[in-house]
């Protein structure tokens, strides 16, 4: 396969961006989509140019550190999919791709298609655990927990924190992020000591953070690389409702 890639450069945080074009052949269709910014930077580097910076980690879609905008959405056109999972068969020969970091206020760039996503680490640190004694593991039956929660807790916990949600709303909002961490606990006996305190401590720094507001349009949900329902969303509001009332 041959493309032609417009890639995001940007030296520095404070310096203006732009649209590189660059032309790959020999792209195999089996290719991971990070494979192909290896491959790239692999021909920069050898013509002496300065290789694109990317975020990645794990490569199996459990890290959530490959954040990419591509042809304008987040993690590409393959639904339920980091990018990390993404493979060029999901591109046609002579296709042009346009490959762009997150574009949010909350979510500076650093380099390149690298940006700052720490805003989300700082809403965890806010409220997103549970306060536990030290020591053995408690019974496992001690605190039962009914299968239809223990699946939505469930479905809610495998967020990895891409960002895509964020990148996604027209509004920049991290309320599917927030939310889905929230609804996990809130679902679960451990979580229920610090709730009323939880949901306002993560919404308050969500806020401080300078994500928007939620204002339902849904593609958070359409975007999410693991599928997690905007239902998060009202359960999140549902309990910061009844803690300010």
């Amino acid at each position: 396969m041959q493309l032609k890639l417009k890639v995001w450069r940007q030296a520095a945080p404070d310096q203006s961006g732009h649209l590189e074009d660059y032309r790959l052949s020999g792209v195999s269709p089996d290719m991971s989509f990070l494979e192909l910014l290896d491959l790239l930077n692999e021909q920069l580097t050898a013509s002496g140019q300065e290789p694109v910076e990317f975020d990645h980690d794990c490569r199996e879609g459990i890290c959530g550190s490959c954040d990419l905008m591509i042809n304008g959405q987040a993690h590409g056109p393959e639904l339920r999919t980091a990018t990390c999972q993404l493979y060029m068969r999901n591109f046609k020969d002579g296709d042009t791709i346009v490959i762009e970091p997150w574009r949010a206020q909350a979510f500076p760039v650093v380099k390149d298609l690298v940006v700052d996503r720490s805003a989300l680490d700082r809403i965890m640190a806010a409220g997103g655990f549970v306060s536990v004694k030290t020591g053995s593991a408690p019974e496992a039956n001690s605190l039962p927990v009914a299968p239809g929660k223990a699946q939505t807790a469930f479905d809610y916990a495998t967020c990895i924190g891409c960002g895509a949600c964020v990148a996604a709303c027209p509004n920049a909002s991290a309320a599917l992020f927030t939310a889905a961490k929230v609804a996990h606990l809130s679902l679960l006996p451990q979580g229920h000591p610090e709730r009323r305190q939880r949901v306002i401590n993560m919404t308050e720094q969500m806020t401080a953070e300078g994500f928007g507001d939620c204002s339902n349009h849904g593609e958070c949900q359409a975007v999410c690389p693991k599928g997690i329902s905007i239902d998060a969303i009202a359960t999140m509001r549902r309990e910061y409702l009844k803690t300010i009332f």
